[in-house]
């Protein structure tokens, strides 16, 4: 995709967001470019690389760093080729997901795709910004789906980046022996919910929702 067709994704300038869907998990990665500056990252780029690459021959863009919202082969396992590739650092996920960057080539030999294991450039935690150009995320860490799971926040464009945390009518799985479905409903309901109900979150998984749909729909979230 484009940057200039993304009608249902694409926060307003100084953000454009192009999605990838890629591995047969159909995960979410993204190309995030600043408008002003044309720099760009690439967030959670987990496999399918001449893909996320042909969409950023397509957008025109500088990419400057890979963003990763947490450690799952599906989000993950492309880092570290890419970072390579195109000469650039990793920032994210927190560092309580180290565990599940190092076995990630052993995960996708499990699932028939390749990954490599990753040491980010910089562990990302609750408090931390993150630069694309000059625009500037927010870090929240959301753990429950994994330890370290982060989400990126640009206040301005009113866009989460959300990751496996929220979903169009669902939240991320906790059925993993780490996984505490208590603590992601507490992330989510105590730092995303209150973002304000027009906030675009754009999940690992799937269409894109906004923070009120989520709350007047979503089964995970009433009561």
């Amino acid at each position: 995709m484009s940057l200039a067709n993304q009608a249902e994704t694409a926060a307003a300038p100084p953000i454009k967001v192009a999605v990838v869907r890629v591995t047969p998990f159909q995960q979410n990665a993204s190309l995030v470019a600043c408008a002003t500056t044309g720099r760009a990252a690439v967030v959670d780029p987990g496999g399918d690389l001449d893909r996320i690459l042909e969409v950023i021959d397509e957008a025109g863009v500088t990419v400057e760093k890979i963003l990763i919202t947490h450690g799952h082969v599906d989000h993950a396992a492309g880092a570290a080729e890419l970072a390579l590739r195109l000469g650039v650092p990793v920032e994210g996920p927190g560092e309580a997901d180290a565990f599940l960057l190092a076995e990630l080539s052993e995960k996708g030999r499990e699932y028939g795709f390749p990954a490599d294991p990753l040491t980010p450039d910089r562990w990302l935690a609750e408090g931390d910004a993150v630069t694309v150009g000059e625009a500037v995320f927010r870090v929240l860490d959301v753990p429950g789906h994994s330890p370290g799971h982060v989400v990126f926040v640009h206040d301005g464009a009113k866009l989460v980046i959300g990751g496996d945390t929220l979903f169009a009518g669902s939240v991320g799985r906790t059925d993993m022996s780490y996984g505490d479905g208590e603590l992601l409903l507490r992330g989510i309901t105590g730092k995303l919910l209150p973002l304000g109900d027009d906030f675009t979150v754009l999940p690992g998984h799937g269409p894109a929702t906004t923070i009120g749909r989520e709350k007047a729909k979503n089964p995970f979230l009433q009561g």
